[in-house]
């Protein structure tokens, strides 16, 4: 109903601000206002203020902001009319009546509330009577104590027609309020009602009030069909709005800043049992736009946990669809999927809830979730599947209503489609080219193998992986020792980029100053210039040369440059344009990782509150990165060829005479 706006400042003007929160927050007085620890983040310096004159308090850690109704809704989960009602009795103000039709309205339902309570009195009498013998007999098979029985108000329909029926007539139901209940059926050939409910094992559904609206019974006998009845729908009873055990939840939903929703409630008593007590259950259908409304009034991420088993990962992809449309700033949902087979009932009998709490910390985001669901859906290994994987992926997020949450996830996804296209073409390249080697130091295509200093060295292998980027650090300080002139070149890129490991951005400007201060044009100046606490990393990142006592050959200048899975291309006498064009890859790979971080930052601003400019720099760096990824890609290739040119065409010098040939300055 609607309430007029004089009789809210009534009820403001009579319960200060500092009370309602008082009971929840430890607060102290500080000048005109109070102040807390948050109630809503777990925080060490208060950052939480009320302020009874203006009415309202602040939460600065989160930034919810309200007065005594909102902080009631935020802190207990209850509705806009549940919190009035609340605090109007508490202020001893007098609602004003509804219209004549909606008190008649609310007087049925009364009686059918009574009726429902009636029903479940009666249902655990007969749990306790001798006729409950086998339900009891479940119960403890079940693992349920007594005091879980009594919470929850166990108990048990008789295996009977007319056992409940003829209860409630004698004490003056009617049959009208029955059917109007769901506890009696009429069959349509018009023969008498009879007990919905027969040899079941009955559990009362309550609402957030904690009045009974309907029951679950799961059956008893092993044959008997279907495993678990619940009321129909009824003026009381409305399954696409309700969750199970949802007034117990509330406060501990509150007290833990989160709230999980499982399937059945059978499963949500296990949990209770266990001590986890933030736990509500769906029933028996696909979430609706009410029931997500309702959880997010527990928790702004609530857990959604299925079984690990196809149907609850089906379960898990059918709610999906439900949740996209209502997405909003700050509100989402978790994913947990449990191992294959087991439920939470059987997790936390075993193990308790120590068995259950990792489950938690390895759920998965909503994003994610849809990820690998599409992923999974069909492969994505062709032009066509990686069109039709892409248009599911947008359908999907177009159903998002909230425009900014949507182009959040659009960002996202775009970033991510990228980035899994172009390591599928990396992958494909990379295979395409292993398949080009031999291995071992056997011959290589048509021309000559590798010489045995190289092979002493530790044979050739390819460039490095994607997400060892250090490594192309390492192959850039390689290459500039050996041939100077190449650092000379890319100076200015070189120099910008920041290197991720530290010893080589502090080598890089080191080298630098040889090259431009010391006038360097061949690694042997390098070396003599170099200071002799560098010496390690200079003969780490390229290599001295040794030699036997009677001066033959151990390993030439270089050699490490050339093996150790670097730059290996050298043994085979690369021009000068393939290493120009090598080397300005390497800088491009660690450009591109620059790009990527500088999108993660970007993103990792997106917040309810941001600007437009803040998605056009997105929008932006994602394009860059895509067509900087394609640009890679392809030099990549041609590169590759080159490089099975030249191991067809083999080498003529052993490796010491080419590596001397192409350090020296205009060669190649």
């Amino acid at each position: 109903m609607k309430f007029p706006q004089s009789l809210l400042e009534e009820i403001r003007e009579r319960i200060p601000v500092s009370d309602v929160v008082g009971r929840k927050v430890k607060l102290r007085r500080q000048g005109r206002e109070y102040a807390g620890l948050s109630p809503f983040n777990k925080e060490k310096t208060p950052s939480f203020f009320v302020n009874d004159q203006k009415q309202f308090y602040h939460c600065f850690s989160s930034g919810k902001h309200g007065d005594i109704f909102k902080f009631l809704m935020e802190t207990e989960g209850l509705s806009f009319p549940e919190a009035v009602e609340a605090l109007a009795q508490q202020a001893g103000v007098v609602l004003p009546s509804p219209d004549p039709q909606v008190e008649r309205r609310e007087r049925e339902r009364a009686s059918l509330y009574d009726v429902m309570e009636m029903a479940a009195r009666y249902f655990q009498l007969q749990f306790s009577s001798d006729l409950g013998r086998e339900a009891r007999r479940y119960a403890q098979a079940r693992g349920l104590t007594g005091e879980t029985l009594k919470t929850f108000r166990f108990g048990y329909s008789a295996n009977s027609r007319d056992h409940l029926k003829s209860y409630l007539l004698e004490r003056g139901v009617s049959e009208d309020d029955m059917l109007a209940t769901g506890l009696v059926i009429k069959p349509d050939d018009g023969r008498a009602t009879y007990d919905r409910f027969r040899n079941r094992l009955m559990i009362p559904i309550e609402d957030e009030k904690g009045r009974v609206v309907a029951f679950g019974g799961r059956i008893l006998d092993p044959d008997g069909k279907p495993k678990y009845l619940n009321s129909p729908e009824t003026k009381l009873f409305f399954k696409g709005t309700m969750l199970f055990n949802a007034h117990r939840a509330r406060q501990a939903a509150y007290e833990a800043g989160s709230a999980i929703v499982v399937e059945g409630y059978m499963d949500a008593i296990a949990l209770h049992q266990a001590g986890i007590r933030n736990v509500v259950a769906s029933l028996g259908t696909a979430f609706t736009e009410q029931q997500i409304a309702r959880m997010w009034r527990f928790s702004n991420e609530p857990y959604i946990c299925f079984d690990g088993d196809r149907a609850g990962r089906q379960a898990a992809h059918r709610s999906i669809e439900r949740i996209l449309p209502s997405l909003k700033a700050g509100y989402s949902f978790q994913f947990v999927f449990l191992p294959d087979g087991k439920d939470p009932d059987d997790l936390v009998r075993s193990g308790g809830a120590e068995a259950f709490r990792p489950v938690l910390g390895s759920a998965k985001p909503l994003s994610e979730v849809i990820w690998e669901r599409e992923l999974d859906a069909q492969p994505v290994d062709t032009p066509e599947r990686k069109a039709a994987f892409e248009k599911r992926i947008e359908d999907l997020l177009n159903t998002i209503q909230d425009e900014r949450v949507r182009r959040q996830y659009q960002l996202s996804f775009k970033s991510a489609l990228s980035t899994l296209f172009w390591q599928q073409e990396r992958q494909k390249r990379d295979e395409s080219r292993n398949r080009g080697f031999t291995g071992g130091g056997a011959r290589a295509g048509k021309g000559a193998g590798p010489s045995n200093a190289l092979q002493a060295s530790g044979n050739i292998s390819r460039v490095p992986e994607e997400g060892q980027s250090t490594e192309y650090e390492y192959c850039l300080i390689g290459l500039a020792i050996h041939m100077p002139f190449l650092f000379e070149e890319f100076a200015e890129q070189i120099l910008e980029l920041p290197f991720q490991k530290a010893s080589l951005e502090a080598f890089k400007h080191v080298l630098a100053q040889i090259i431009f201060d010391h006038k360097a044009q061949s690694y042997e100046d390098v070396y003599f210039h170099c200071g002799d606490d560098l010496k390690g990393l200079l003969d780490d990142l390229h290599g001295f040369e040794e030699r036997k006592e009677d001066g033959s050959l151990v390993h030439p200048w270089g050699w490490r440059l050339a093996g150790r899975r670097r730059v290996h291309q050298l043994v085979y006498g690369p021009s000068r344009l393939f290493l120009q064009r090598l080397f300005q890859s390497y800088l491009n790979v660690l450009e591109v990782r620059e790009i990527e971080k500088d999108l993660e930052r970007e993103m990792g601003q997106l917040s309810g509150s941001v600007d437009e400019a803040l998605f056009d720099r997105i929008r932006t760096l994602n394009n860059e990165l895509h067509r900087r990824r394609e640009e890679n890609l392809r030099e990549e290739q041609e590169l590759s060829e080159l490089y099975n040119q030249m191991k067809e065409s083999g080498i003529s010098d052993t490796l010491e005479d080419t590596l001397a040939q192409l350090a020296k300055p205009g060669m190649g």
